[in-house]
């Protein structure tokens, strides 16, 4: 079927892909070269409709399941047999970028329209997959629809979730179903075939190679915490130092130690203090409180677990004379990808031309929870400066296209297996 799949792909338009994309990035423009589409917003559920649009033009099928998940469908010569499916998300951060997530949408559409394109059958239906809340911004945990999906957390406690501003989860969901207007329901965990999902590589690594394409061998992995710091308030400026109680000088105390314990000479640890809330956060009160989190992540478990679990330790030995709580919110261990789909991968780009490298994601991506559900895979293009989740995110035109045409070959051959 070599034949078949290279057809396929020479019919990805670099074009369509393009334009599709400059679409989306029209809704939730923020106006700085970026989008606020969070999960399940009126914003989201507009470019659900606008995929929707572009799918029934071509007579593609959709159906959701009970998170929201979106499932688009070509159908194969053999409709019963379990489907090829691939996707990615269409939420973004509150200050996201046009290529994090969408691209594997708009590629995984991309497959489908080109092999109508081409008039090239397969025996397995292929489908393209929009997973709900995948970065975790509005509503946490992230990757959330794919982790109910695959039965990781439970669709209850996902629905009990809420937002900044009290939302449950349940209630925008219902909003953005009623918007999209899909009848057909599928369960959780139907059998698939395969799963394969494009991204953007947001990190350096094949812009500073000059690779086009990266083969993700697998996820590197990831602990959470939250530290919460307990002190006691008082006046700035009548307060001795060493009477005080200051619970942001604690929570210093701590980060400077953590951020020795995460050394590392190899450069592959990632240590992140990404979120620092202070209480009453008055310029002139001793703070009483400091809640801050923390996001560490190693390719190796036994790495992973040293070195995260000594991160209660070593905030109880710093507290100073104030109270710490340490909680872990989230563990993900190293994931690896399965070595056939990695091959059909690597053997499309390779045919095609395009340069490219084996490599493990730094970031933690849908496909993980795919792993234990079916054969599961997927490659990354560059992006300018391995900038993402931010505004400045930019991707070129041809390696989109590129990645795509890589991604279309590889599903096509795992179509007609």
């Amino acid at each position: 079927m070599a034949s078949a799949s290279a057809a396929v792909a020479a019919a990805v338009s670099e074009e369509r892909l393009w334009r599709r994309h400059m679409e989306i990035a029209t809704i939730g423009a923020t106006g700085r070269g970026g989008v606020n589409r969070q999960a399940l917003t009126p914003e989201d559920a507009e470019a659900r409709k606008r995929v929707l649009d572009w799918a029934g033009a071509r007579g593609f099928t959709a159906a959701v399941d009970a998170i929201g998940n979106m499932f688009i469908r070509r159908e194969g010569s053999d409709p019963g047999a379990a489907p090829v499916v691939t996707g990615s998300h269409l939420d973004t951060q509150p200050t996201g970028g046009n290529f994090d997530g969408i691209f594997g949408v708009l590629a995984a559409l991309e497959v489908l329209d080109a092999a109508s394109d081409a008039g090239v059958p397969t025996v397995r239906p292929v489908e393209a997959a929009v997973w709900t809340n995948e970065e975790g911004g509005r509503f946490q945990p992230t990757t959330m629809g794919s982790a109910v999906f695959a039965g990781s957390i439970p669709l209850e406690t996902a629905l009990a979730s809420t937002d900044a501003d009290g939302v449950t989860l349940e209630s925008a969901l219902g909003d953005t179903l009623s918007e999209m207007g899909v009848e057909e329901r599928r369960e959780f965990r139907f059998p698939m075939a395969a799963y394969l999902e494009a991204h953007i590589e947001q990190g350096p690594i094949l812009e500073e190679t000059k690779n086009t394409i990266g083969v993700v061998t697998g996820i590197q992995g990831l602990r959470w915490f939250q530290i919460e710091v307990t002190g006691e308030e008082a006046h700035a400026g009548t307060t001795p130092l060493g009477k005080r109680k200051d619970a942001v000088a604690a929570a210093v105390r701590m980060i400077a130690a953590l951020q020795e314990w995460m050394r590392d000479e190899s450069d592959v640890v990632r240590f992140t203090v990404g979120r620092f809330d202070v209480t009453p956060n008055s310029p002139n009160t001793v703070p009483s409180r400091v809640v801050f989190t923390v996001d560490f992540r190693h390719p190796d478990s036994p790495t992973l677990a040293r070195l995260g679990d000594g991160i209660d330790a070593i905030c109880h030995r710093n507290a100073m004379s104030c109270e710490v709580i340490v909680k872990e919110t989230l563990s993900s261990f190293p994931t690896g990808f399965d070595t056939i789909v990695q091959n059909e991968i690597r053997r499309a780009a390779t045919r095609q031309g395009w340069p490219c490298i084996d490599m493990v994601s730094g970031a933690t991506h849908d496909a993980k929870f795919m792993v234990d559900l079916c054969p599961t895979g997927m490659l990354f293009v560059p992006c300018e400066g391995g900038v993402s989740h931010s505004e400045a995110e930019r991707a070129a035109p041809a390696d989109l296209a590129a990645g795509a045409s890589v991604l279309a070959e590889a599903v096509v051959e795992l179509a007609n297996r």
